[in-house]
């Protein structure tokens, strides 16, 4: 008998393993490379990861230099061990629900080997755990005008924890300055991007409302406007830059927790539109119809915001 409990848990954890490591149909693989920031010092917020991804080829033309996308909730990015707390937090639910990694780096080699977007450096910010809805939420919005909102999400987070101001100075003042010194980066804003979904793509808007001479773009999927009623879009009426200068990529889906995400993105689409953005110019909103609020779900999509910042 102990002997087959022995033989079963084998069995069954085998599989699990089988499930955890193949996904049906991909066929992107990985090229470029990567380095590990562990942890990546700063005054400004808690020291945290960062990984930066270098396309194909980097090393091999030290005369080129590269857009830089920098984008958020750097453990979701890559299925990769970069780290030990990259398997350790999420590796064991990701054959569950699907997939817990956008895959970033398959995604845009495999849009690089097709000419579909210019190489570019990926830089993948680490959250720091309980820490997400403080540096995420916009902070102006949420502390500056009355809101009604007395936590972040279903977090513990107040109003009065927000640190996001932080957060973006961390971003433009530290991380920024030391990837453009180390890395051969076009440091310019028509080649700096920012991207994120949920809460990510919060800060992302964000970093574009609050540095519109740093970031000449920005992606933000799924984006999560219903906190305070959407008070941040209401601050973005009079806090945005006027079109001509950026490139804007929002979408959402229609399942789980996207569902109620509709009427805020077309409030925000009025926005654009009051500050002279375009649609399909220099401004794309798009419905997923079916898709939830999921890594995989943004994962599957990727390739159309990468290629809206980036595209040849």
């Amino acid at each position: 008998m102990v002997l087959l409990l022995l033989f079963v848990c084998v069995v069954f954890l085998g599989f699990v393993y089988f499930l955890n490591s193949w996904e049906p149909g991909s066929l992107d693989k990985s090229d470029g490379s990567f380095t590990f920031y562990e942890p990546f010092p700063s005054e400004f917020v808690t020291p945290r990861p960062v990984d930066v991804w270098l396309p194909k080829g980097y090393e091999d033309n030290p005369l080129d230099h590269y857009p830089v996308v920098y984008m958020h909730d750097g453990q979701l990015l890559f299925d990769k061990p970069t780290s030990p707390m990259a398997r350790f937090w999420y590796r064991p639910f990701n054959w569950y629900i699907g997939g817990m990694f956008w895959e970033v780096d398959k995604i845009m080699s495999r849009l690089i080997r097709e000419q579909q977007i210019r190489p570019a450096i990926v830089v993948s910010i680490w959250f720091i755990p309980n820490r997400r809805g403080a540096e995420f939420m916009p902070q102006k919005p949420i502390t500056m005008v009355e809101t009604g909102l007395e936590r972040i999400g279903d977090s513990d987070v107040t109003p009065d924890d927000v640190i996001s101001d932080n957060y973006l100075k961390f971003l433009t003042k530290e991380l920024k300055p030391f990837v453009d010194k180390n890395f051969r980066t076009l440091t310019d804003r028509d080649n700096t991007f920012v991207m994120g979904s949920s809460m990510g793509g919060l800060i992302s808007a964000y970093a574009i409302s609050e540095y519109p001479d740093i970031f000449g773009g920005a992606a933000c999927l799924s984006t999560d406007w219903s906190h305070g009623d959407g008070a941040v879009i209401d601050w973005y009426k009079t806090h945005w830059p006027r079109a001509g200068s950026h490139r804007l990529y929002f979408d959402y889906g229609t399942e789980s927790y996207d569902a109620p995400f509709e009427p805020f993105q077309k409030r925000m689409d009025n926005v654009m539109r009051q500050h002279g953005y375009v649609e399909e110019v220099d401004w794309v909103t798009k419905k997923f119809e079916g898709a939830n609020h999921s890594p995989k779900a943004w994962r599957e999509r990727l390739h159309i915001p990468l290629t809206f910042l980036l595209g040849n």
